[in-house]
């Protein structure tokens, strides 16, 4: 059985604050993870080198031959064919990064310790269709042609459940694709811009308008009347209504309400609260610019729109509204009126009129709340990861000092 071990690079810090909870391959873009898709493709369970403090959730497997991959590379077919042809002691590069390598157990730790090894050599990778993400914004920029890759993945040789006959399709119904125990009533599917995959027990609520390219992930709603503007992705038990355009939502989140969202990426248990409006263009239509973690200042994304990342567990309550290009970090809590600024930090309580720290214990108590809504336990390896990002996200809360 091949060894794959998915490592995070540098660009960890870029994808921050999504990466404070979780190895770069567990990112969403497309209808999979970066990981789920490497496991489809090369028919094995990953292991992982990550951060010191995910590494307990997120541990690495080491054989006598493994295959060490960058994280940050979104998998094709192609690709795939190509790393199970590699000799051992062989690293495949792009541009001078190293995408995969195949190494003996010996080669790997010299590989990890820095110790020069002969034994390895590079090959220049010159296929120019490898996918890569580098920024934060990438996530939904990239969405579309991930998601249709996926859908060819997923259901390549396989038949989609039939499509009801009340439910109105423009365009090839070839692009849709039913899992089973899926549910869809009285809505309206258009396929002309890409695929639409309605993974399985997934609900689609009478009412909906859906253009592709577009993927509701397994056990997720759409609520009545929602109107779903593609690329976009629902991922796993999450409920979405409103107007949404071109975000990818992870999973077991919220934004079950009317309300405005697009070029937006929405962490694990988030929820947005009835009515949030997020500005996804400037008035002067200029380029975005969003918190970037590695400089600690703004950078521009080169996008003229983009509108709301967000952090595992934070909230916004009723009507919240958020300026172009805001940055949420993990566990904040967003309430009252006016618009707050662009940059959150992680367990951040309050809005517009000011900040106060969210306590951990609090913070706690209200992620296993949420949790147990979905009739889970928080996992103690969670609630580790939380006091550690509440302990090192502590200099950007800067009404501490």
């Amino acid at each position: 059985m091949k060894n794959l071990i998915l490592f995070d690079n540098d660009l960890s810090t870029q994808f921050l604050p999504l990466t404070y909870t979780r190895p770069l391959c567990e990112l969403r873009v497309g209808i999979l993870t970066i990981r789920e898709k490497w496991e489809k493709l090369l028919n094995c369970k990953p292991s992982f080198i990550t951060q010191d403090y995910l590494s307990t959730k997120y541990p690495i497997s080491i054989s006598d031959e493994n295959f060490v991959v960058n994280g940050s590379v979104i998998p094709n077919q192609e690709l795939a064919n190509r790393i199970l042809s590699m000799n051992t002691g062989e690293v495949l590069l792009q541009d001078g990064e190293m995408i995969v390598a195949k190494l003996e157990e010996g080669q790997f730790e010299l590989m990890m310790s820095d110790e020069e090894n002969s034994n390895i050599a590079g090959v220049n990778y010159k296929e120019t269709n490898v996918m890569k993400i580098n920024h934060l914004w990438d996530i939904f920029s990239m969405n579309g042609r991930a998601i249709i890759d996926d859908f060819e993945l997923l259901t390549f040789e396989r038949q989609s459940q039939p499509i009801p006959t009340d439910v109105h399709v423009i365009g090839d119904p070839s692009k849709i694709f039913i899992e089973e125990g899926a549910e869809i009533e009285f809505c309206t599917l258009n396929t002309k811009s890409g695929p639409i995959y309605i993974g399985k027990n997934a609900v689609i609520m009478e009412g909906c308008f859906i253009r592709g390219p577009f993927a509701l992930c397994d056990e997720a709603i759409l609520k009545m009347g929602a109107k779903i503007y593609g690329p976009t992705t629902v991922g796993p038990n999450s409920k979405v209504g409103g107007e949404v355009n071109n975000c990818v939502f992870y999973g077991n989140c919220n934004k079950a309400h009317d309300g405005y969202l697009g070029n937006s990426v929405i962490g694990e248990w988030c929820n947005i609260g009835a009515g949030t409006n997020c500005s996804n263009l400037k008035n002067n239509y200029d380029e975005v610019k969003i918190w970037d973690y590695t400089k600690e200042s703004l950078t521009g994304t080169g996008l003229q729109f983009c509108g709301l990342i967000m952090g595992d567990h934070s909230k916004c309550g009723i009507n919240t509204m958020f300026n172009t290009g805001t940055v949420v970090g993990i566990s904040a809590n967003i309430f009252g009126g006016g618009f707050p600024k662009n940059f959150i930090p992680s367990f951040s309580w309050g809005g517009a009129e000011g900040f106060k720290t969210y306590e951990l214990d609090k913070a706690l108590d209200a992620a296993k709340r949420v949790i147990a809504r979905r009739g889970k336990e928080m996992d103690p390896l969670d609630t580790a990861i939380f006091e550690r990002i509440f302990n090192f996200s502590h200099k950007y809360r800067t009404w501490e000092k």
